[in-house]
């Protein structure tokens, strides 16, 4: 159990400094009476789950596990229904399947889920027609309806974002450990995927495997527990950083501070100054944590994310999230994971190979190649490999839907395709196909 943890104490030290990203609020008024509703609300995450998550990371450290992260680029609250949900579930749980059984080693699976409303972006304003309107944030701050209206920030929204986290929760805990994630239906997951689709069809290969090893334990006597439910973890961007105090509770057993937003927050590549709020709020938590590094992250920098975050060298506690682009990781990488190796510190590496590799189709929809994404993951282990490090995880923006916003992959994707189903709120997501394609290649590289 958790207590609420006052404005004035550790997790409130950030607001002396300066803030990235944070929307401009309006009613400072009505965002004071939000959060303060917002801190006597019931966690959404419990402190020893989060503390769970920190030792299953300390294995992806040292090599003894792998961390699959995924989900949506940016939640929408139109978007918390359960099959959209049950459907981001299922393509993860599918991967980790894959993963698990064709390269033998444990995966952490963690979602961008049950928290990822608002999104960090490049310019302030937004340009259409001649008209210019305040940026899209995410609906946990203004809508994506491109009016005057909807873009002004509004801080009830974050109550929304509460809410809407609480419900995908509960839809994910009933998944995870009432019976549908039960490796025994695994045939059931691929219902409607498998014919028509090359990957489908090696999954389906896969799993008539694993119906064997099952049938052979089963004949032995032998049925865990551990084949019938999934432990599964929640993560975000910590953005907003009065949303995430709010939610920041102590401890009972220790009387640290945690968040209790998600299981593991990460501070992306626009807000990891080292002298910024993010970093000094991200300080003060004892969940796991994550910082994404882009191709310009130095190996000082590194250095110092880990004295201010991770100052007594804790397993598990830090992950560095590599995000730079198919044509720059082999460049960029070697020389920020030698200089970690050499000071001794654990952290776990995780390559995003999304973020960096986005551009802008001719039709005006970002995109990216399945190809470079492949790619950039491909630089990532060549990297570790030569280093003699570990390759610790992927961090991929998916989706359960056949949508068409990344091009290229098995069932090939064309530029003309892209508008046919391009539904994201932001950056453009694997599909269903994609994602278990991008696993099978994972766990070859593993192997």
């Amino acid at each position: 159990m958790t207590n609420q943890l006052p404005t004035s104490g550790a997790a409130g030290s950030w607001r002396s400094l300066p803030a990235a990203q944070q929307p401009p609020w309006p009613d400072p008024v009505l965002l004071r009476e939000v959060t303060d509703g917002l801190s006597r609300a019931p966690e959404l995450v419990f402190a020893e789950e989060s503390d769970r998550l920190r030792e299953k990371m300390a294995a992806v450290a040292r090599g003894e596990a792998f961390l699959l992260q995924g989900g949506d680029c940016a939640e929408t609250f139109e978007g918390t229904t359960a099959d959209a949900i049950n459907g981001k579930l299922r393509t993860l749980l599918q991967m980790a399947v894959a993963l698990t059984y064709a390269a033998s080693v444990p995966v952490v699976k963690v979602g961008r889920i049950a928290g990822q409303y608002a999104k960090p972006r490049s310019r302030p304003v937004e340009r259409r027609d001649g008209v210019e309107l305040p940026v899209y944030r995410g609906d946990a701050v203004n809508g994506l309806e491109f009016t005057a209206g909807s873009r002004v920030p509004d801080p009830r929204r974050l109550r929304r974002m509460y809410e809407s986290s609480a419900a995908t929760l509960n839809l994910v805990r009933a998944f995870t450990t009432g019976g549908l994630a039960d490796l025994h239906q695994a045939h059931a997951w691929n219902r409607g995927f498998v014919d028509d689709s090359p990957a489908g069809r090696r999954y389906e290969e896969l799993a008539g495997e694993i119906d064997r090893s099952l049938r052979f334990m089963a004949a032995c006597g032998v049925d865990p527990q551990e084949l019938r439910a999934v432990e599964f973890f929640a993560s975000h961007e910590g953005l907003l950083l009065d949303y995430e105090e709010a939610l920041t509770r102590t401890d009972d057993r220790t009387g640290l501070p945690y968040a209790t937003s998600g299981h593991l927050l990460w501070i992306g590549e626009r807000t990891r100054e080292l002298d910024g709020a993010h970093v000094e709020y991200f300080s003060r938590i004892r969940n796991p944590i994550a910082v994404k590094l882009g191709p310009t992250a130095t190996p000082d920098e590194a250095l110092a994310y880990i004295e201010r975050l991770n100052p007594q060298d804790e397993p598990g506690r830090l992950t560095f999230i590599v995000r730079m682009g198919a044509g720059q990781v082999r460049k960029r990488l070697p020389v920020l994971v030698e200089k970690v190796a050499a000071n001794g510190a654990s952290v776990a590496w995780v390559c995003d190979p999304m973020h960096g590799n986005t551009f802008e189709a001719a039709s005006g929809h970002k995109t990216r190649r399945f190809e470079d994404i492949l790619d950039e993951v491909e630089g990532f282990f060549e990297v570790h490999r030569a280093l003699g490090t570990h390759a610790g995880g992927i961090h991929v923006e998916l989706t359960g839907d056949d949508v068409t916003e990344c091009i290229g992959g098995g069932d090939e994707v064309l530029v003309g395709d892209l508008h046919r189903r391009y539904e994201t709120a932001c950056d453009p997501r694997l599909n269903h196909r994609q994602s278990l394609e991008l696993a099978f290649l994972v766990a070859e590289m593993l192997r």
